[in-house]
């Protein structure tokens, strides 16, 4: 066994082999690959091996897609087959309800350029004759579905990623990791010590374990799972000599089902409600090549639905059973990345559907090693979106609830429950108990979200459609507007900066000036390739002593990023504040009137302007206060530490209860953001777009020197922009955005190509009568063409309008060429709004 190497992969599973393979593809040939037992020993090797490209993150599709297109790859260079079975799928509506979630899902697919068509449950049936269709009200077709051999598969990349040199140690467990101080990794196992420069761990269901090596408690929770065979069945021989062909994928929401065609039989899977955990605490290492003890009473619930909806599989006979652990993060999707914290220590786990995502995994790590940077927008999937508050109790609640509704639908107004509350403000049991307020969970805080009128409406009834909010939003939207509101705003990160060097080190990493003592900046963080990064309002204290607020969800992955480029001379320190320091903002005309009632200081408009920043006393307690608000309205940001929090809010609405004072939640905070075409992290701001075609330019200074990103982004000004980030005012809609909607507009035949091409692999539909249906262009439509996406929007109700952010090409986003956008598979009237449609002039907020 070598002893030193450049990269040690850490488990030799499919997500193993894959990085392997990558790094190897890339150029770093000398990277080793260590495996406790053989290769797919933990979840790989049992796995039922389908892939598909859906799912609810675009950005994740993407790289899915590249998964399957791999395998062509690798099979040629390894000389090991993947049995790849190409045959489509179906999702499968039982329900309106879940109708409009296929119509949502076909729509995103579009914008991405994927193939995949809305189809009735007699269409389904032609390639699925076992179905009951008089069960559902439709499907959706994805043609890029199948199976595979996932042995074969994972024999491949480690085939492929040994031809261009890599080396693989097996039978050989990690008993321990160390670092030296100049950052070098030891890697000791049963066999010896590999010094390398970097660490992967891809350990699968011993990633937790492996983690713990080096202090690090991963959000991973390993989950029985189970499927089962089938002896022969008729009708799927029959199926196949008639035919030629094989039986495709269907998904059946209503019974948490799926299932395909395996030999001459059925396979069939589920996702029971009644999930297991496996092993929450601690995995053994010495588990291996074994099933689980399967347990038909748990999939008897699902069985019964599909012994209804696909009646044929109610007399085959059981051939086989499989019940057997895989490890799901919190949300589903993978922990990928550098891990914030640790030098050169990297994470490629918590990828339970390792043959859809296991290629794309391997991808963006070996860029984001090799190249600095992942090369894709993967946030859904980045290690850093999680912090502290996922405990090992906290992971095993949100696990099982994730596991549980696996193939259930999500509401766009949906919040769940399981973990909850476990981050809270002082306000939590006044806002709930006294106020009414529905709570949402931003990263693990409760946050209101909006105001009920009694204790027996605080609730969501869940929808597609504008809900039973919408009034209650409209009201404080409307009392803010007219007079004064008050809303936490906790859900923001929070550090403080200090030190000699702390205006250099921000200057450095910002495009945007460093404010003067006294005054706020709003600036993007943009990465070496000149992408948005974040998105902050940073406040100058004095000297060496800074303010800055960002986006919650974001402040792992940002402090990562902070930490990378900390000067090593110590004279800067960051201080992640997160809950010790709380907010409230005050927005309203008369919002200046009831903090002048709180303060000595003088708040007038002339003595504290637009975006000044002060330290004072409000209700007597120490604050700091920023003059900015995301209402675009007259307003406040009211900082203090959460000792005082409760105070200053009571005191509050009692000096603005003379003013009509209003509790307002996130959503009305959200929907007034819209009226003024304020962008947002996450949605309008992402590593995809740069800062001129975020429409950030105003707060990017190419002429204040150095600053990282700044040869990019010049190139971005001088060639111009190929997208624009536009606002757009929608008529007629019943319904409003999720995000990620296409944005159409009638140009005739030519081609901006901004979306995702179509697929050029898939599998190919037939009718009832056994012939192929041509696949029509999904983003093509006589004179209108799909030109861009949206990524978020809501309803506007100071200007009573259906409101949405996206991005379209540069020359479209003047206005004047008609534009429609798809909400629920109908296609509205759109209009850009180049000016913001409240205040356009941004009198209210600077009055």
């Amino acid at each position: 066994m070598k002893t030193e190497t450049r990269v040690v992969v850490i488990g030799g599973g499919v997500v193993g082999c894959s990085v392997l393979y990558h790094l190897a593809r890339a150029g770093w040939s000398d990277v080793m690959l260590i495996e406790r037992s053989e290769l797919t020993s933990g979840s790989s090797w049992h796995a039922a091996g389908g892939f598909h490209t859906l799912n609810g993150d675009p950005n994740v599709a993407k790289l899915q897609a590249y998964t399957v297109g791999l395998y062509d790859e690798i099979e040629k260079l390894s000389g090991q087959s993947c049995s790849l079975h190409l045959v489509g799928g179906f999702m499968m509506a039982d329900s309106p309800e879940r109708m409009d979630f296929l119509r949502y899902q076909h729509a995103v697919c579009r914008a991405l350029g994927m193939q995949t068509e809305l189809v009735t449950p007699s269409e389904a049936k032609a390639m699925f004759p076992i179905m009951d269709e008089t069960n559902f009200v439709g499907g959706l077709w994805d043609p890029v579905e199948g199976h595979l051999d996932p042995s074969g598969t994972t024999y491949a990349y480690a085939g492929a990623a040994k031809k261009l040199g890599a080396t693989i140690e097996l039978r050989n467990r990690v008993v321990e990791i160390t670092q030296d101080p100049d950052g070098m990794w030891n890697v000791i196992t049963e066999k010896g010590t590999v010094r390398c420069e970097h660490v992967v761990n891809a350990g699968g269901l011993w990633a937790r374990e492996v983690g713990r090596m080096v202090g690090l408690e991963l959000p991973v929770l390993a989950m029985e799972h189970h499927y089962l065979l089938t002896d022969d069945m008729p009708e799927v021989i029959e199926y196949n000599q008639s035919s030629g062909r094989e039986l495709c994928h269907v998904i059946d929401f209503k019974g948490e089902i799926y299932t395909r065609q395996e030999r001459n039989g059925m396979l069939l899977g589920t996702y029971e409600k009644a999930c297991v955990p496996w092993q929450p605490n601690e995995t053994p290492w010495s588990f291996g090549h074994e099933l689980l003890e399967p347990d038909l009473d748990r999939l008897a619930p699902s069985l019964e639905i599909g012994f209804k909806h696909f009646p044929a599989l109610e007399n085959a006979g059981i051939k086989q059973m499989i019940n057997g652990p895989f490890t799901f993060a919190p949300d589903g999707n993978p922990l990928v990345g550098p891990v914030q914290g640790l030098t050169n220590f990297w994470s490629a786990c918590g990828v339970m559907a390792g043959f859809s995502q296991g290629g794309g995994v391997g991808l963006v790590l070996a860029n984001w090693m090799t190249e600095g940077d992942p090369g894709f927008d993967v946030f859904g999937m980045d290690v850093a979106r999680y912090g502290d508050f996922t405990s090992l109790r906290y992971t095993n609640a949100k696990v099982r609830e994730n596991y549980s509704r696996r193939f259930s639908i999500r509401f766009p107004n949906e919040e769940l429950p399981a973990a909850r509350p476990q981050q809270t403000t002082p306000l939590y049991d006044i806002m709930t108990r006294d106020n009414h307020a529905v709570m949402g969970d931003t990263w693990g805080l409760e946050v209101p979200l909006w105001f009920a009128p009694s204790a027996e409406e605080a609730h969501d009834v869940l929808s597609f459609h504008r809900s039973n909010d919408f009034a209650h939003i409209a009201a404080e939207v409307a009392a803010v507007t007219e007079h004064c509101g008050v809303t936490e705003i906790a859900n923001f990160a929070k550090y403080e900066i200090t030190g000699p060097g702390a205006e250099a080190f921000l200057d450095h990493l910002m495009p945007n000036k460093m404010p003067k003592t006294g005054r706020l900046c709003l600036t993007p963080m943009l990465n070496e390739r000149g992408k948005l990064i974040g998105d902050f309002t940073i406040a100058k204290v004095a000297d060496g002593h800074f303010m800055v607020w960002g986006s919650s969800g974001a402040q792992i992955y940002h402090m990562r990023w902070f930490e990378q480029h900390l000067p090593k001379d110590g004279s800067v320190r960051i201080n992640r504040l997160g809950q010790r320091l709380v907010g409230l903002g005050l927005a309203g005309p008369k919002s200046r009137a009831v903090l002048d009632a709180l303060t000595d200081m003088d708040v007038s408009g002339d003595a504290f302007r637009f975006m000044d920043f002060r330290r004072m006393d409000v209700a007597g307690c120490p604050a700091m206060v920023n003059r900015i608000s995301y209402t675009g309205d007259l307003g406040y940001e009211i900082w203090m530490e959460p000792t005082y929090l409760r105070t200053v809010y009571l005191k509050l609405k009692e000096a603005g209860a003379a003013h009509g004072i209003v509790d307002f939640g996130m959503r009305a905070l959200l929907s007034m953001r819209l009226e003024k075409n304020f962008p947002t992290w996450f949605a309008e701001l992402r590593p995809i777009y740069g800062p001129f075609e975020g429409g950030m330019e105003r707060f990017v200074k190419l002429d204040k020197g150095d600053f990282i990103g700044r040869d990019a982004a010049s190139r971005e000004r001088a060639e111009g922009p190929k997208l624009s980030r536009v606002s757009l005012m929608i008529d007629g809609a019943t319904a409003d955005v999720m995000g990620d909607e296409p944005i159409w507009a009638k140009v005739g035949a030519k081609d901006y190509g901004t979306c995702e091409t179509p697929h050029d692999f898939g599998a190919t539909r037939y009718d009832a009568a056994g012939q192929p249906v041509a696949a029509q262009h999904p983003q093509v439509d006589g004179d209108w063409r799909v030109v861009g996406w949206v990524t978020s929007g809501g309803y506007g109700h100071r200007v009573q309008a259906s409101l949405a952010q996206g991005y379209v090409p540069t020359d479209l986003a003047a206005g004047g060429t008609e534009m429609q956008v798809e909400i629920l598979g109908h296609r509205h009237d759109a209009t850009i709004a180049v000016e913001p449609p409240f205040d356009p002039t941004g009198a209210r907020m600077r009055g």
